[in-house]
């Protein structure tokens, strides 16, 4: 096999990173990548998914691994994970020590610290290259996969199905917390039925990890890049921080901010030498310099991990929620990501301002939802499935079928739009099309 036929097969199964902004995998494949690694870090409290589903399927994901390496010439596969993974690190050492494999196969010890699963942050604790501002991980003959990523592609290549369910951790206020594989689609409230239900009254759903997910509603669905439903109490912290109001935010931030520089000096991004200083994005929107913009166009470089937001601003300011509006008003005014950024020398004291996972989540206050979530692969069942067409980075998918249409389960249902960075999107359950639009395909079971 050649590396167009595997874009090929992995374009068309719908294969996306099955986590972050869900970037279509086949776009990575370069014939100058000289390291793969594969990121089982989980990054943030409560998320089972990637140590789980690598434990359980350790040799066929090794092999894949090692079959892209062989296709795009890779000479070293990295299996970046932690220590305190036992039980994948075991599985994933007898995969290598029982296979005949192309490449130089290692485990790399990532530290207990958050955000180990940024892709930048990965591949600098894994290589000790780092990928310069603006650039793509290619840049340092690099490419990275998480877990699930690499699991599909071994269901799309030997099993030659497509990419129609999903893995998620369901934890938090929840009867019996628990990873399921669930069918893409299916609401956050048919999710939680799958754990007993909530145990406080009126839960709000937090959308992926603590840090990074977004409130949402019960009717909201699971998509390709679905990582944890998070169920929490209204008065919980991560609640009142992800509900509050940005306009309120922002007479905080002029109000109160004092420009102490924790959220820059806990940057984990700006202590490699990014030139992401969130303080100084926060005196800008204070003072409204249009003579430096720098710090403004800088945000484009912040990965938006939560830190400065969750953590290190004691004044309870939202720096990552205005940097992250910052860049989409940029975007929307047709302002794109700054050119020829080097890298500053970084950050003598990098490692003493490191936070470690079990102080993250101490502070988050999710230490007692810090439970076994074990992986039950038990077939999920549901009447009605709402497929979105925009499930990753690039264009959307193109509707080809029609309202009142059968399909059956790994049928293609949305093709990837032309000449674009696009992936297609299948059927997750047998049904009928009830609803077809430029937004989504909803189907329902027999």
């Amino acid at each position: 096999m050649d590396i167009l036929r595997l874009k090929e097969i992995m374009q068309n199964n719908g294969i996306v990173g099955a986590g972050g902004a869900g970037f279509p995998s086949y776009a990575k494949l370069d014939n100058r990548i000289d390291i793969i690694i594969l990121n089982c870090a989980e990054c943030e409290p409560l998320l089972k998914v990637h140590q789980q589903l690598l434990a359980l399927n350790a040799v066929e994901i090794v092999d894949t691994l090692n079959l892209i390496a062989e296709i795009v010439g890779a000479k070293e596969v990295i299996i970046a994970t932690k220590s305190g993974y036992v039980k994948t690190v075991e599985s994933v050492q007898e995969a290598i020590e029982g296979r005949n494999l192309y490449a130089h196969t290692k485990i790399s010890f990532l530290p207990e610290i958050y955000p180990a699963g940024d892709e930048i942050i990965t591949i600098y604790e894994s290589t000790g290259r780092i990928v310069s501002p603006g650039n793509l991980p290619l840049s340092v003959g690099v490419i990275v996969y998480n877990v699930e990523t690499v699991y599909n592609t071994y269901r799309a290549l030997i099993e030659n199905k497509p990419v129609t369910h999903k893995y998620l951790t369901i934890a938090g206020e929840v009867k019996h917390p628990k990873t399921v594989r669930v069918p893409i689609g299916i609401t956050f409230d048919d999710v939680l039925a799958l754990a007993g239900g909530a145990t406080v009254e009126n839960p709000v759903y937090i959308h992926g990890g603590p840090m990074t997910g977004r409130v949402v509603r019960g009717i909201d669905v699971v998509t390709k890049t679905s990582n944890a439903l998070l169920v929490l109490p209204q008065s919980q912290y991560i609640v009142q921080r992800k509900s509050q109001n940005i306009a309120i935010s922002v007479k905080r931030a002029k109000s109160v901010c004092c420009q102490c520089r924790r959220c820059t000096d806990m940057c984990p991004r700006n202590a490699i030498g990014y030139p992401i200083e969130p303080h100084a994005f926060m005196k800008n929107l204070i003072n409204v310099n249009i003579d430096d913009i720098g710090p403004s166009l800088n945000t484009f470089f912040c990965s938006q991990c939560g830190l400065c937001e969750m953590y290190a601003c004691e004044q309870s300011l939202s720096p990552q929620t205005l940097i992250n509006e910052c860049k989409t008003q940029l975007r929307n005014n047709g302002i794109g990501m700054p050119k020829g950024i080097e890298l500053s020398k970084g950050d003598n004291l990098r490692k003493e301002r490191q936070i470690s996972i079990e102080r993250l989540t101490s502070r988050l206050g999710l230490s007692k939802y810090n439970v076994s979530a074990p992986l039950n692969l038990q077939e999920v069942v549901t009447k009605q499935v709402k497929i979105k067409l925009s499930q990753h980075i690039g264009a959307p998918s193109v509707p080809i079928v029609k309202k009142g249409t059968f399909v059956e389960e790994g049928q293609l249902i949305a093709k990837a739009k032309e000449n674009s960075l696009s992936v297609p999107c299948h059927a997750s359950i047998n049904g009928v099309v009830l609803d077809v639009n430029e937004k989504y395909i909803i189907i329902g079971s027999n």
